[in-house]
């Protein structure tokens, strides 16, 4: 039999067991040697024991809490070649020296993008229905308001731009086909044969603002996109609309979100907010227009498993020679939530 190669765990043990229950953890180590009771969430005084591990370790499975992967612990592993990411981001923990050294990258962002764009199809749907406000509504009158057709509400044909065709943004897309509505498209890295192989009209931001009933965003953060969406933008989107964030809160000006939706005119619904958590005064968790919630549009309870089992099927495809499905070049990172 083939000698597993030597991994260790970098990331928040108390997410190890979450990430990886015992099914994953043993799928994982028919490819890799690693031990769960040793994981490293501090590189900079590592003991004798994660010294070695170290030194030892071919493959750093790292995950949310993961230490930036700098030279000095790069220096430190020097057989490393590589780090299978159980999250989605490598922003946090990836430098340069990583692929200058030529240690492969990978990702489990497909997999997390599977329950945000699930939370996004949810909310767009309940959003067309009224829901929130309908639900506000029945508290404080506590009867229903008629049995007869409600004006201005529904699905059918409702218009949803989506922005950006990230990896959420193309699984969002995929997820509305079967319904009953409009999708459009704005993304500057698309062009209009990639909009076609999606299924959906390409459209500059402002038309796709100008016209769509539903705006989701999900793009990542850039020193370019950061509040993409501000008060000229929101002004743009007409009387009724909603806009849905579950991408990075920089990506919306929230001063000028509050503005905008204390007149009453857009509503939004937030699972991303900049500064997370928001201030106990925020407007907007008062406003009857807002609608928040703490960022759990991402893997969460047995969702992480997902994640886990992404890194087990890159670390197979490793044992096998062949090559990562999800590996990520150091060009895409700029472009990268």
């Amino acid at each position: 039999m083939t000698q597993r190669p030597y991994a260790i765990f970098a990331m928040s043990a108390e997410n190890v067991p979450q990430v990886f229950p015992p099914e994953v953890l043993e799928r994982l180590r028919e490819s890799v040697d690693i031990d769960p009771a040793l994981v490293a969430e501090d590189f900079t005084d590592p003991g004798p024991r994660l010294r070695d591990a170290l030194a030892r370790a071919e493959i750093l499975v790292t995950g949310w809490g993961c230490p930036r992967l700098d030279t000095a612990v790069l220096d430190a592993a020097p057989k490393l070649r590589a780090v299978l990411h159980s999250a989605g981001s490598v922003k946090g923990l990836a430098t340069p020296e990583l692929w200058r050294r030529g240690i492969a990258v990978s990702s489990a962002a497909v997999a997390n993008a599977v329950p945000v764009a699930e939370y996004t199809l949810a909310m767009i749907l309940l959003a067309g229905k009224d829901l929130f406000a309908a639900r506000d509504r029945l508290r404080t009158e506590r009867a229903f308001p008629g049995w007869g057709l409600v004006p201005g509400i529904g699905n059918h044909g409702r218009r949803v731009g989506v922005v950006g065709a990230s990896r959420i943004g193309r699984r969002v897309i995929e997820l509305l086909r079967p319904f009953d509505l409009r999708v459009s498209l704005t993304d500057p890295y698309v062009d209009e044969a990639g909009a076609a192989v999606l299924g959906v009209p390409l459209l500059p931001l402002d038309d796709l603002l100008r016209t769509s009933d539903v705006v989701t965003i999900h793009a990542p953060e850039t020193p370019e996109t950061r509040h993409l969406v501000g008060p000229r933008e929101l002004a743009l989107m007409p009387d009724g609309a909603v806009l849905i964030n579950t991408a990075r809160g920089g990506l919306v000006d929230h001063e000028a979100l509050i503005a905008e939706l204390s007149t009453g005119r857009l509503s939004a619904i937030l699972d991303v907010t900049e500064p997370e958590p928001l201030p106990a005064d925020s407007p907007l968790y008062d406003l009857p227009n807002a609608f928040i919630t703490p960022h759990l549009a991402g893997s969460q309870g047995n969702e992480a498993a997902r994640l886990g089992i992404a890194v087990a099927e890159e670390a197979e495809r490793l044992g096998a020679g062949q090559p990562l499905a999800h590996g990520i070049a150091q060009s895409e990172l700029e472009r990268m939530a």
